[in-house]
C-alpha cells in the first residue's frame, strides 16, 4: 500500500521534477563539464558531398528574420539523447551519456554520428522504421514476419541503395525462397489491386490517390483518375496463388487483363464515352509498352487447375523500374521528404502523402536539393541521414519563443525554427525504458562473450512486442501522434514486468543509486537524471530528490528510488524525443 501511495505522490511531483516538456517551458542545458575525451574512432563513412551547410542556408532563407527567432543549437545532453533515439532507437546508456558530456573534442558530434551509423543497432532501428513505413504494422499473412524483418535489416546493414531495395520488393513474387520474404508487401495485402495501388501511390509517390479511383480527385486538381489506373495496370494481372503441393503461397500473374475505368460523374451526367483503358504508367511518365505474342504463346507455364501460371512477359516486373526511374522524380522526392520527416519530425511537404500544387513544400528549393542529391548519391541512406543530423537545423534546441498560440506553433514547426517534439515510437519507448532502468545493461553483462546486437535483442524483444501491441495502433493505422489510453497507463503502472525492472538488482539503475551514500544527494540526483533523462539535474531537481529521500532507510528508501525512476520515465520529457 505504501508503494502504491508513493507512486501516486511521485507522479504528482513529476511536474516539479521534470515539467511537461512543452516548447515554451523547455530548458536549455549547458554542458561545460570537462573530463577525459570520449574514446572514439574517427569517421569511417565515405566523405561525399557535404550538403548540411546548404540545408541550413535554404532553411534560413525560407523565413525573414529566421536567425532572430530560431532556437540556438541544442546542448550536448539534448543532442546525445536525440541522435541515439533517431539513429539507434534507444536512449544512450548512462556511461555513454557521461562519456559524451565529458568529451571536449570539437568534432565529437560528427564522430558520434559516424559511430552510430556504423553500429548494428542502426541497421535494426532503421529497418524497423522502414517496416512501419512499408507495412503499417499489418499482421502476419503468408510470409514469416521475422524473415521479412531480417531481409530489411540485412539490406540496411549493407547500406543497400533505397531504390534497389524498392525494386527488389516490387519484383518479388515469393516463388524463389531467397526472395520470398520481400513478397510480404504484396501478400500481406492479399494482392488486392486497389489496396496496393493506394499504398504504392501514398508510400512511394507522396500521393493519396484513394479518391481518384472513381473519378478525378475532387479536391486535388493534380491527381487524375488515369494516374490511379496507370499504377493499377501494373498489378491488374496479379493474384495470390497457393501451391497446395509445395504448401507455398506466391503472388502469381496472368498474361492477359486490362484496367477499365470511367468517371462516375460522366456516367451520372451521361457524358461518358464508355470505359477507358491504359498501359502501365507512373503518373506523367512514359507508358510501359509490352511485347505482342501470338495467341497461345503468351505463357512459359500455361494456366491449369492447381498450376501457377508463368507469363513470358510480366507487367508487374516493370513496376519497380518505373517507380524508381530517372523519369520519375516523384519517388526520390517522396523518399527524401519521408526520411527528412523521420529525423526532423515533419515533412517539407506535409502531410507526407499530400504532395500537390495546392499543398506546396515549405521550402521548395530545399526539397529540390534533397531530391537531386539523393539521386546523385545513389540513394545512400547512411550518407543522406548523416547530412541531415549534422545540420544545424536538426541540432536546434526544442525551445522556442514563438508559441503564443497553436497556429503560431504550427507556423514555427513548418519553418523548422526549433527541434520538433516527436513522441517515441513503441520500439523506442520499450528500449529506452530498458536502458533507463538498467535492465538492458544486466542482459549485456549476463551475455558476456556471447554479447551481440542479435543476442541482446533476443532477450529484449519480449518487452518490445508488449509495447508495440499497446502503443502501436491498429494494423494499417499506425499511431502518429501521442495520446495515452487507460490500458497503456495501467500497464505502465501495474504490470509485473515493469515493476520488476524498477526494483534494485545487482548493477541496474536502482542498485547504482542506492549504493551512493545518502549524504551525497547531488550525486544521487545526477545518477538518476543521467540514467533516465540523459542530462544533469537542475538545482531545484536535486533539492526535490534530496527532500524525497531524506530520512528514509532500508526498504522505504529502496521503494522511493524505484518510484523516482518510474516518475522520471513517465514524464513528458522522457516520452518525447526533443
Amino acid at each position: 500500500m505504501f508503494q502504491q501511495n508513493m507512486r501516486v505522490y511521485v507522479s504528482l511531483l513529476v511536474v516539479f521534477l521534470c515539467p511537461a516538456f512543452a516548447p515554451q517551458t523547455a530548458r536549455a542545458n549547458s554542458s561545460t563539464d570537462s573530463a577525459a575525451p570520449l574514446v572514439a574512432k574517427k569517421p569511417t563513412l565515405p566523405v561525399a558531398r557535404r550538403i548540411s551547410p546548404l540545408i541550413d542556408e535554404l532553411i534560413q532563407s525560407g523565413m525573414q528574420d529566421y536567425a532572430k527567432v530560431a532556437s540556438p543549437v541544442c546542448s550536448d545532453s539534448e543532442f546525445v539523447r536525440r541522435v541515439y533515439l533517431d539513429l539507434t532507437g534507444r536512449i544512450p546508456t548512462v556511461a555513454q551519456t557521461r562519456a559524451f558530456l565529458n568529451d571536449t573534442s570539437a568534432d565529437k558530434r560528427a564522430v558520434l554520428v559516424d559511430q552510430l551509423l556504423n553500429s548494428p543497432e542502426y541497421a535494426r532501428h532503421l529497418s524497423q522504421r522502414l517496416d512501419v513505413m512499408l507495412m503499417e504494422r499489418l499482421r502476419k499473412k503468408y510470409i514469416n514476419v521475422t524473415d521479412w524483418e531480417e531481409f530489411l535489416r540485412e539490406s540496411v546493414a549493407e547500406n543497400k541503395p533505397l531504390d534497389q531495395l524498392v525494386r527488389e520488393i516490387m519484383s518479388a513474387d515469393g516463388a524463389d525462397p531467397k526472395q520470398q520474404a520481400a513478397a510480404r508487401f504484396f501478400l500481406a495485402r492479399d494482392g488486392d489491386v486497389n489496396e496496393l495501388t493506394r499504398d504504392i501511390s501514398r508510400i512511394f509517390l507522396g500521393a493519396d490517390l484513394t479518391c481518384a479511383q472513381c473519378h478525378d480527385h475532387p479536391e486535388v486538381a493534380d491527381w487524375k483518375q488515369d494516374h490511379y489506373y496507370g499504377i493499377s495496370a501494373f498489378l491488374v494481372r496479379s493474384f495470390v496463388f497457393t501451391d497446395k503441393k509445395k504448401k507455398q503461397t506466391v503472388f502469381a500473374e496472368k498474361a492477359e487483363g486490362e484496367v477499365k475505368f470511367e468517371s462516375v460523374f460522366e456516367v451520372r451526367d451521361k457524358t461518358s464515352k464508355g470505359p477507358e483503358t491504359t498501359l502501365p504508367v507512373v503518373f506523367n511518365g512514359p507508358k510501359v509498352a509490352e511485347p505482342a505474342f501470338k495467341k497461345g504463346e503468351e505463357y512459359k507455364v500455361k494456366p491449369a487447375k492447381d498450376v501457377r501460371p508463368v507469363p513470358k512477359y510480366s507487367r508487374r516486373a516493370q513496376l519497380g523500374d518505373a517507380l524508381t526511374s530517372s523519369n520519375n522524380k516523384r519517388f526520390a522526392r517522396t523518399m527524401a521528404n519521408r526520411l527528412w520527416a523521420l529525423v526532423m519530425g515533419r515533412g517539407i511537404v506535409h502531410p507526407l502523402d499530400a504532395d500537390h500544387a495546392d499543398n506546396p513544400p515549405s521550402h521548395p528549393k530545399l526539397l529540390d536539393l534533397l531530391t537531386e542529391e539523393l539521386i546523385a548519391g545513389n540513394y545512400d541512406l547512411k550518407w543522406y541521414l548523416r547530412e541531415l543530423v549534422l545540420s544545424k537545423t536538426y541540432q536546434r534546441s526544442s525551445t522556442n519563443e514563438l508559441f503564443a498560440s497553436k497556429s503560431a506553433q504550427e507556423l514555427a514547426d513548418a519553418q523548422f525554427t526549433h527541434a520538433i517534439l516527436k513522441p517515441l515510437t513503441p520500439e523506442q519507448f520499450s528500449r529506452s525504458v530498458l536502458e533507463a532502468t538498467g535492465q538492458a545493461e544486466l542482459y549485456r553483462n549476463s551475455l558476456k562473450q556471447k554479447l551481440s546486437e542479435a543476442t541482446l535483442r533476443k532477450n529484449l524483444v519480449g518487452y518490445e512486442r508488449q509495447f508495440v501491441s499497446l502503443f502501436g495502433g491498429l494494423p494499417g493505422e499506425p499511431v502518429e501522434g501521442f495520446e495515452t489510453t487507460a490500458d497503456q497507463s495501467l500497464y505502465l503502472s501495474n504490470n509485473g514486468a515493469i515493476q520488476g525492472i524498477l526494483s534494485p538488482r545487482s548493477g541496474n539503475t536502482a542498485d547504482r543509486v542506492l549504493k551512493i551514500p545518502a549524504d551525497q544527494p547531488a550525486l544521487i540526483a545526477e545518477e538518476l537524471y543521467l540514467s533516465v533523462l540523459n542530462r544533469r539535474p537542475e538545482a531545484t531537481e536535486t533539492k526535490e530528490v534530496a527532500e524525497l529521500l531524506s530520512g528514509k532507510t532500508g526498504k522505504e528508501r529502496s521503494e522511493m528510488v524505484s518510484d523516482l525512476i518510474w516518475a522520471l520515465m513517465m514524464s513528458s520529457e522522457f516520452r518525447f524525443n526533443h
